[in-house]
């Protein structure tokens, strides 16, 4: 509101203006409180306040643009706040790190305020262009949607420092073009050449994705492979020299020991080997009344 209530007071507001300025804040508040209560935080950390003020400058950009399509507009505000809201996107990313406030609330909602920016200035620059330059605005979004029929396209990507420099260049060369510095077909050129950027940065995305695509499943495969059933494997039967041979038990004879009441008493002559009419144990045979 202080921002609508700025431009209406300065260069003025249209009703057109007003309408798209307040219709912006109430969706801004409601899918930024949406998002905080899925991330489970109390509150906004340093770094998303700086965020939400880059938001409200976007919200400013927006309500000109729209003022634009049916009256004239001051341009060097336009500009203005484009350049401050380009320019915190590096403060609000220092802030997070320097205040160890980075969190995935954080930077879905920086760069969902980046997309919005861009896809409004490009909207902007139409009438200097043509209405191809809109594709630049729409990539974003165009790569959500294809997500829900490509989940692949959710999967987690690496950091990459030239994503970053790609987006910021959308946004520079956006607002030089909004300026009217220069001329058309130079404009063309600029434009030309960051949606080229864009194009291949994007690209780059996607052929990474869809090769690590295979640890990516579709919530319904994942269900179908949980709940099927475990096929028993048959067994393979192994030849029997390669089979172990099964170790066969030993047998323990227990010895008997007749006790000493039972032993016969031997005599001195069987003693000395020599009795008559005893058998004599020589090697295996029974010889008797002598020892052969």
């Amino acid at each position: 509101m202080g921002v609508l209530a700025g431009l209406a007071g300065t260069v003025g507001l249209g009703r057109a203006g007003w309408a798209a300025g307040l219709v912006y804040g109430m969706v801004l508040l409601a899918v930024l409180d949406r998002g905080r209560r899925r991330s489970g935080a109390d509150r906004l950390g340093p770094a998303d306040w700086v965020t939400l003020g880059r938001a409200t400058l976007a919200g400013g950009v927006t309500a000109l643009v729209v003022d634009s399509f049916s009256r004239p507009i001051a341009v060097p505000v336009l500009v203005g706040l484009t350049a401050v809201a380009l320019s915190l996107d590096w403060v609000d990313g220092q802030v997070a790190r320097r205040t160890g406030t980075v969190s995935a609330l954080g930077a879905r909602f920086d760069m969902e305020v980046d997309s919005f920016l861009v896809l409004v200035l490009c909207a902007y620059v139409t009438g200097q262009v043509g209405p191809w330059v809109l594709v630049i605005g729409a990539m974003r979004y165009a790569f959500v949607a294809a997500g829900w029929a490509l989940p692949w396209l959710h999967g987690s990507l690496p950091p990459r420092y030239w994503r970053k420099t790609v987006a910021a260049t959308q946004g520079i060369a956006l607002a030089v073009v909004a300026a009217g510095v220069l001329p058309a077909p130079l404009a063309v050129a600029v434009l030309a050449g960051a949606l080229a950027l864009l194009v291949e940065s994007f690209g780059r995305d996607v052929f990474w994705l869809w090769r690590h695509r295979a640890g990516t499943a579709h919530p319904a495969v994942a269900r179908l492979e949980v709940a099927r059933p475990e096929v028993a494997r048959p067994e393979v039967a192994r030849p029997a020299a390669a089979r172990p041979a099964a170790a066969r038990p030993e047998v323990v004879r227990p010895e008997v020991v007749r006790p000493a009441a039972m032993r016969a008493p031997v005599s001195a002559a069987r003693r000395s080997g020599w009795e008559p009419d005893a058998p004599v144990l020589v090697g295996r045979a029974e010889v008797g009344g002598r020892r052969s």
